[in-house]
């Protein structure tokens, strides 16, 4: 097991009970994000945690597939899964890279990155796998923290991540993420507000149709 997979373990429990920052929004979120689905579409949540995302999404679609690397975090939303009768979702454990290979080329209407793309180590090789994992025309949707400011992230991060508290973290602004997603070819790169506050982007994208 690798060390974040570990870390994501340990953490599965008390991230399940964890409430929302910004319960307003994430309820924009999620309403843009179901705003660009309809009921034959299949979507992939990446870094799926305990599937809150993939279970508020699933009655707006034909399937979710939700993605993480946490064995601890998936088990828990399957449990949820059960508990709420919903049938059309799947969680699957293992890392976004090139060994992904569950979910075939050009297949998905829809991919979702909430809180994920800080924390992969090769962010471009992400981008340009969801881009290929779409449909012409198909959405990619993402709510990311981007760290890059006058706060001296990179050390408190540093620290607290030697002191097994936080995850290895990628820090990068939103223009830099963005011009990752036009170089992987998305289009209409979008950054609605949603009224959330501090250091997140949450964007909107198209693969070309």
């Amino acid at each position: 097991m690798s060390t974040e997979a570990a870390f994501w373990n340990d953490q599965a429990a008390g991230y399940s009970q964890k409430p929302v920052a910004n319960p307003d929004a994430f309820e924009r979120k999620i309403a843009i994000t179901r705003a660009q689905m309809s009921p034959t579409s299949t979507v992939l949540d990446i870094g799926c945690g305990t599937g809150s995302l993939a279970l508020r999404l699933a009655d707006a679609c034909a399937h979710v597939h939700g993605l993480d690397i946490s064995d601890e975090m998936a088990r828990i939303a399957r449990e949820k899964a059960a508990a709420q009768g919903v049938d059309n979702v799947s969680f699957f454990v293992g890392p976004f890279d090139a060994s992904f290979t569950t979910i075939a080329p050009g297949s998905l209407d829809g991919v979702c990155a909430y809180s994920i793309l800080h924390l992969l180590d090769d962010r471009a090789g992400a981008l340009a796998q969801i881009f290929e994992l779409l449909k012409p025309g198909g959405f990619f949707v993402s709510s990311t923290p981007c760290l890059r400011s006058r706060v001296p992230y990179a050390p408190i991060l540093w620290l607290m991540r030697k002191l097994g508290i936080a995850p290895r973290v990628q820090i990068f602004d939103q223009a830099t993420l963005q011009g990752d997603m036009k170089a992987a070819g998305f289009v209409d790169i979008q950054a609605p507000d949603v009224g959330a506050k501090g250091t997140t982007a949450f964007i909107v994208a198209k693969k070309p149709g």
